[in-house]
């Protein structure tokens, strides 16, 4: 007899709890990246790098976008593929042009995101999200 919550790692159950439990820790601590640039943003300080080229303002701009945006959709697992996108693009620009020349502890945290967002961009967001929910109808 076999049950559907045995464990073993390849049960459907346990992987739609992984990519839950990967949405809401990497989507939800992201918030904590993204609030204190919301912030400036709201009140106009534009004090940021600019890593890219595109300008201080669309720099800041894209970042809230990915890091509040992106990562709350993300958290309630709604157009997750989509939303993982700039996630990875933020946090391999963090990683490879802001955090290049920092030894590898300065890169640790960006990398872990990146892979997360890695897999639920692979994987989707699993059975317990909005996707599901709306694919079922």
């Amino acid at each position: 007899m076999t049950s559907k919550f045995s464990l073993k790692g390849n049960q459907p159950a346990f992987i739609n709890l992984s990519l839950l439990l990967i949405r809401l820790s990497a989507g939800g601590f992201m918030l904590t990246h993204g609030w204190g640039k919301l912030i400036k943003l709201i009140n106009g300080n534009f004090e940021f790098g600019d890593p890219i080229g595109l300008g201080v303002e669309i720099s800041l701009g894209l970042a809230v976008f990915a890091e509040i945006f992106c990562s709350l959709l993300i958290v309630f697992g709604f157009f997750t593929r989509l939303a993982s996108i700039p996630l990875i693009i933020t946090m391999l620009v963090a990683v490879f042009v802001v955090h290049l020349d920092h030894d590898f502890g300065k890169k640790e945290l960006g990398l872990f995101y990146f892979i997360n967002y890695l897999v639920l961009f692979l994987s989707g967001a699993g059975k317990f999200s909005m996707d599901y929910l709306l694919r079922k109808k």
